[in-house]
């Protein structure tokens, strides 16, 4: 595993900010780009289907209010409104060649099985729908309510073979239930067989709503979450049982980077732990992808590369939480070796999902 130190970056955070609003598309160009022709796969990239938000809030109105100063069924305030145009045009202007879609939180599950199960086929056929229109430039992990666990082995059966979708889309809990919890082990052996691409998106817990009165819950808990996802899914053996699954663990992995080698290091304290991971607890966390969604400074790139090799790291921009452009500008202030930048921007990502070559 290369681990070598990214140099330091140095632009202030208020040079950054503003800069953004002055820079053309060509000056965010990486060192990887030879021309404007997009280039980037971007594996980190919501959509706002209006009808399918529009279904979320007649079956849940209460998704409509803020929970934890974050709006769940309206695009952030970067965008007034989401059409796929508007998507194929940000990425054009900010070489992207191509785009896998997933939901924004809350996806589909609120409790109400015939509910989830309506919402979660809107989404998938939306995103197909996509596909057909953008054959080179989109793809979708599809949704899934996984506490209904024969509708989601149902679904993830018409997604990934009617569909054709390039993956399954899940978040770290589900009304506080982990993804290790036995009663997801189903899903996850069916995912096991067909070797399939599982992103996971943090969610807010409902024990930390508001630990942090005025802290809007994606700034900590979101990465403390997909932390604790990890846990579950490493510490109940999950990981280890199914080899063939790849993991995708979006914003860097979370706080993991920081707390690797701590949770290795307490793990005797849990009895039979270090059975259910034969292979110990470093070579699972080695097998995990993550993207840079969120994550591109040098310190934050250098700690997820102190865990998990190089070919697992994927570019990923949160757009539209965060302007396309931002992703670039941080990735290209590091100043990553030339070989690495191509891997991260675009080879690593090929290698998940050939069909994006174009």
């Amino acid at each position: 595993m290369d681990r070598r130190v990214v140099d330091a970056c140095c632009t202030s955070r208020r040079q950054f900010i503003g800069g953004l609003t002055t820079l053309g598309a060509s000056a965010l160009m990486s060192v990887t780009a030879k021309s404007q022709t997009p280039f980037r796969i971007d594996v980190h990239h919501h959509i706002f289907p209006r009808q399918v938000l529009d279904l979320q809030e007649k079956l849940n109105p209460a998704w409509s209010q803020p929970i934890g100063g974050f709006r769940l069924l309206r695009p952030p305030p970067l965008l007034k409104e989401w059409t796929p145009a508007i998507m194929i045009e940000a990425m054009d202007k900010n070489g992207v060649a191509a785009a896998i879609g997933s939901p924004p939180a809350p996806g589909a599950w609120f409790g109400n099985p015939p509910a989830a199960r309506q919402i979660m086929r809107a989404w998938n056929e939306y995103a197909a729908g996509i596909v057909r229109d953008y054959r080179s430039r989109f793809g979708f992990f599809a949704m899934l309510a996984p506490p209904d666990v024969d509708c989601s082995l149902k679904e993830i059966e018409y997604a990934l073979d009617v569909l054709k979708a390039d993956g399954i889309g899940l978040y770290s809990n589900y009304e506080g239930k982990y993804l290790g919890e036995q009663a997801f082990a189903p899903m996850f052996d069916e995912l096991n067989r067909r070797k399939a691409a599982v992103y996971i998106h943090p969610i807010f817990a409902p024990c930390c709503m508001d630990v942090q009165p005025g802290v809007r819950i994606n700034l900590l808990e979101f990465p403390f979450d997909s932390t604790r996802n990890i846990v579950s899914l490493l510490y109940s053996g999950t990981l280890s049982r199914c080899p063939d699954i790849r993991f995708i663990i979006s914003h860097g992995g979370g706080v993991l980077p920081m707390l690797a080698g701590r949770i290795e290091l307490l793990s005797e304290e849990h009895k039979g732990v270090n059975e259910r991971i034969p292979r110990g607890i470093p070579y699972e966390l080695d097998r995990l992808y993550s993207d840079t969604a969120g994550t591109t400074s040098a310190a934050s790139i250098n700690a997820v590369l102190s865990v998990m090799p190089k070919t697992n790291l994927l570019y990923g921009t949160d757009f539209p939480f965060l302007p396309i452009a931002q992703a670039n500008q941080g990735l290209a202030a590091i100043k990553l070796p030339l070989e690495l930048m191509q891997a991260i921007e675009r080879h690593n990502a090929l290698a998940l999902f050939p069909r994006l070559k174009g």
